[in-house]
């Protein structure tokens, strides 16, 4: 921090008193935060131990979540006048501006169907993106890479210009928020970013023309009754070997609360795993640590749910899971075994065997053709707006 003109002291021992957080300090963004919370607090939310953003206001039959990202904030519950009279008070505290009901917040459209679902969508996130590198006029493609593709880190020549290529795949991770399809090969192209090759920005633009083709698909949420506990299902899956460079596999794994996808991932593993065998069971560890933590947010939901069931499509991995006995073969990844093992033995967990072809998370884990990808990507809930609005089809790449 700069001394201010006029107050200028030589002695360095001395340091600057902040009274007042102001607006663009490094500490404002936390003061505010603090604020908004006691302020939350003083009308009975409580944080939740999930997401610190996430505030939760229960009393008798009473129901209010809000969300809240820096001072963009979302509200809902079961009580309109309550909601009214919250806003109300916290606009006297705060002077909040009103934007009714939800259909945009943070780049993310939210399209209101006429049966209750919601389609969440970045057309406008993507029309910028594509206009950015100058592919706006771009033919869509099927498939955001070709299924026998195989990346790696010496080949090709350099790209001229690596600070694009960073900002660009940078941009395409924040479009895998709406779009779970494009998750592995998002990933897939971050790998690269310290030495991007021409190979690699060939994938990135292959990324952009099938976003192109597919600008108005989006994230479907569908309502489900709670007059029953919801199905908790996770699918876990693992491509073993996948990179050419270093050896290690690729994890993958999706997780649907009801009839809805909420939660998913694509990664490469952090170690070489020695079998299929292993690099599905880290897969499957890692996705039983993510069902604990929804399961953590149901809870303090209030929301009812069956036991979590996870689905694998390798029979040595769920076999593992049920084998009270350690081998030698599998002690280097013991903690990973005794994890899952204790929450299948607890009956907090269910872990069952997939076919191969009812794999939901194979669009997470590699490459697929076009006969493949297009019926997994139905599965993961990716779907076009205009399609279900009843609107003809503005896709190219369908």
């Amino acid at each position: 921090m700069q001394q201010p003109p006029g107050f200028e002291s030589s002695d360095k021992s001395l340091v600057c008193k902040l009274n007042k957080a102001i607006y663009g300090l490094k500490q404002a963004p936390r003061a505010w935060f603090d604020k908004l919370k006691n302020a939350l607090i003083q009308q009975g939310f409580l944080a939740s131990k999930c997401d610190p953003s996430l505030f939760l206001l229960h009393h008798g039959k009473l129901q209010i979540i809000m969300l809240v990202y820096v001072d963009d904030i979302i509200i809902t519950g079961n009580s309109t006048s309550f909601i009214t009279a919250l806003i109300k008070h916290l606009n006297d505290v705060f002077c909040l501006k009103q934007l009714g009901k939800l259909d945009y917040f943070l780049d993310i459209e939210v399209t209101h169907l006429p049966n209750g679902s919601l389609l969440l969508s970045q057309s406008k996130y993507i029309t910028d993106l594509l206009a950015k590198v100058n592919m706006t006029s771009a033919n869509g493609m099927p498939t955001p890479m070709v299924s026998s593709s195989k990346l790696s880190k010496i080949g090709s020549n350099e790209v001229d210009d690596p600070t694009q290529f960073r900002s660009v795949v940078g941009a395409l991770q924040y479009a895998t928020l709406t779009r779970p399809e494009i998750s592995f090969f998002v990933n897939k192209v971050c790998q690269f970013l310290s030495n991007p090759l021409e190979e690699h920005w060939k994938a990135v633009k292959r990324i952009l023309r099938y976003l192109s083709g597919t600008k108005h698909h989006g994230l479907l949420i569908q309502p489900a009754s709670l007059q029953q506990p919801l199905h908790l299902l996770g699918f876990c899956d693992a491509d073993w070997v996948s990179d050419p460079d270093d050896k290690r596999s690729t994890s993958g794994a999706c997780v649907f609360l009801g009839p809805n996808l909420v939660s998913w991932w694509s990664k490469k593993q952090q170690l070489v795993a020695q079998s299929s065998a292993e690099a599905e069971y880290r897969s499957m560890a890692h996705l039983a640590a993510e069902l604990l933590w929804v399961q953590t947010l149901l809870r303090e939901l209030h929301c009812p749910f069956q036991t979590p069931k996870v689905l694998c499509d390798n029979l040595s991995t769920v076999t593992l899971a049920h084998n009270p006995v350690l081998h030698n073969r599998t002690k280097h990844m013991e903690l990973d075994i005794f994890f899952v093992r204790e929450k299948v033995l607890n009956k907090s967990l269910v872990v069952a065997h997939v076919p191969a072809q009812d794999q939901w998370a194979d669009a997470l884990t590699k490459p697929l053709s076009a006969n493949k990808f297009l019926p997994l990507r139905s599965k993961l809930r990716v779907f076009d707006k205009h399609s279900l609005l009843g609107l003809p089809s503005a896709s190219k790449g369908e």
